[in-house]
């Protein structure tokens, strides 16, 4: 090799080696580093580079096979020819390890670690355009591809791996739930906070939101007919349920706004009454909120009658209910608006007994179970274990908690306030 343009031929083809090298690393990297979705979103948008790629990936094992096939290629070619190199000017003896040495290190850098690098930071800059390589280079190779795949395929089925199709990309809800999180600034936080809330609706039952029956406004029946007409003239909801003696006996679903209809007549009857209402639609207690969202849309519904398993009233639940634990409440300030919370000038909160528990949580931002029962009474009694005698004072969770007030056998108020905890270190 005494000739000056052989050797610089070989050099020539060294340096284009190594940055086929880079490629082939890089392509690697970045077309395993895309955002699998946002590929999706632009697929299905029609963008062409996007299609290439999925195409691509859709059969990873392939994609990988050319890939790896071309890298060792140029990288074993280029050991080669960096050993001849490296002969003409060391030696037959020293010149093989000094072309291994300094070819590692310069594959090391230049074709591995900085490629592969830029690629995971900058995925898209590199696999759309490697696209366009890769995708007629797995046509021409296909055949040497299909025989690697063969073979560490059938390794891989040995090893338990029954399927390399590429769609192993389904997020479960708690990881669409951290996706959500993780969006930043792309989504705005109350976005945000709303999509969680419709991942959570599946793990909250109507029993959790509805209004307890001892809270529940009605018409009875068997009322006085001008005490009925009263209650519906200044009655602050827009449907009443109708029952004769006992809310277990419901009749039907009053509007309001149908009661013009018999209001505007000279003689009122009660059959009247119950002619302009509704029948009556029950829920079981157990019914998760996103179920009960698509039924209410299916009935035409905005209003049910939360029913337990022996078919007695629970509660009723609204429509309004459900879209409150997906936006928030429809008022500004939530502890304002809640009568069972009354802030103390000492920071604690008097809350009433009968008061709903996730209503304290949204209200107050505190973290009391509701696994269990659904009002500070019951939640109290199971903490106990027993019924108070007196006042007695526990803590739930970071909660410290005074019963003030015992009636009925029922904590009707309780003195509650957030535990400070504080943290002591040991000389």
């Amino acid at each position: 090799m005494n000739d000056d343009f052989p050797l610089g031929l070989l050099f020539g083809l060294l340096l284009l080696l190594i940055c086929l090298s880079a490629f082939f690393s890089s392509s690697e990297t970045g077309m395993m580093s895309l955002n699998r979705y946002r590929l999706s979103h632009r697929a299905n948008s029609g963008e062409s580079r996007a299609q290439r790629v999925t195409r691509l990936l859709s059969r990873p094992d392939r994609l990988i096979g050319v890939i790896l096939i071309g890298n060792n290629f140029v990288n074993n070619l280029a050991a080669s020819i960096a050993t001849i190199i490296a002969i003409h000017f060391f030696g037959d003896v020293t010149g093989p390890a000094v072309a291994t040495t300094l070819l590692t290190i310069t594959i090391l850098i230049f074709s591995e670690v900085t490629p592969k690098t830029y690629a995971a930071v900058k995925p898209e800059r590199i696999a759309y355009p490697a696209s366009l390589v890769l995708e007629p280079m797995l046509k021409l190779l296909y055949p040497l591809v299909w025989l690697v795949n063969a073979i560490s395929n059938g390794l891989l089925r040995l090893l338990g791996v029954k399927s390399i199709e590429g769609d192993g990309d389904n997020l479960t809800r708690d990881e669409l739930r951290t996706v959500v999180h993780e969006a930043g600034p792309l989504v705005p936080s109350r976005h945000q906070a709303m999509l969680v809330s419709i991942l959570d609706l599946e793990n909250v039952t109507v029993n959790d939101i509805m209004v307890p029956r001892h809270e529940v406004s009605g018409i009875d029946l068997d009322d006085d007919l001008d005490d009925i007409l009263t209650q519906i003239r200044t009655s602050q909801h827009t449907r009443m349920p109708i029952f004769k003696g006992d809310i277990n006996n419901i009749i039907g679903m009053l509007h309001l706004r149908n009661a013009a209809r018999f209001l505007s007549r000279s003689e009122v009857t009660k059959a009247a009454i119950v002619q302009e209402a509704r029948e009556p639609y029950f829920i079981p207690e157990s019914t998760p909120l996103h179920t009960q969202l698509l039924n209410f849309q299916k009935q035409k519904r905005r209003i049910g009658i939360v029913v337990d398993e022996y078919g007695d009233v629970e509660g009723l639940v609204t429509l309004e209910d459900i879209l409150e634990e997906i936006v928030g409440e429809f008022t500004t300030d939530v502890a304002s608006q809640n009568q069972d919370i009354h802030p103390q000038e000492d920071g604690s909160h008097v809350i009433d007994g009968t008061a709903n528990i996730r209503d304290i949580n949204k209200s107050l931002g505190w973290q009391l179970p509701t696994d269990g029962p659904k009002t500070l009474n019951g939640l109290i009694l199971e903490h106990l274990e027993s019924f108070p005698d007196g006042p007695v004072c526990l803590e739930i969770r970071p909660v410290r908690m005074e019963i003030l007030e015992v009636r009925d056998n029922l904590i009707t108020a309780a003195r509650c306030w957030q535990a400070v905890r504080r943290t002591t270190t040991s000389s």
